[in-house]
């Protein structure tokens, strides 16, 4: 499969698909199973799903919101990061 082909491919992973295919990956390295090659080409594939992974966990934790009260009793939403910023 070609570079190009297999990125585009890789990018429509879910983060459960990437995480998925990444732990196969692992267990192939550490066996080392394959000639260099191959190991390379699953390395280079392994870093591509790392980076897909982090995308969507970071994608994830921007979309989470948390209810906080005001000092005033009334609550509001309040972005993840603000959140963490204020503890």
């Amino acid at each position: 499969m070609k570079k190009g082909i297999e990125n585009m491919a890789t990018k429509k992973k879910t983060f459960e698909e990437a995480l998925a295919r990444l732990e196969e990956i692992l267990a192939k390295l550490e066996r080392g199973d394959g000639n260099l090659d191959e190991l390379l080409g699953l390395y280079e594939e392994g870093v591509g799903l790392i980076r897909i992974c982090n995308e969507r966990l970071e994608s994830a934790e921007q979309r989470v919101k948390m209810l906080q009260l005001r000092p005033d009793g009334g609550a509001e939403m309040i972005d993840f990061n603000r959140a963490e910023e204020e503890k």
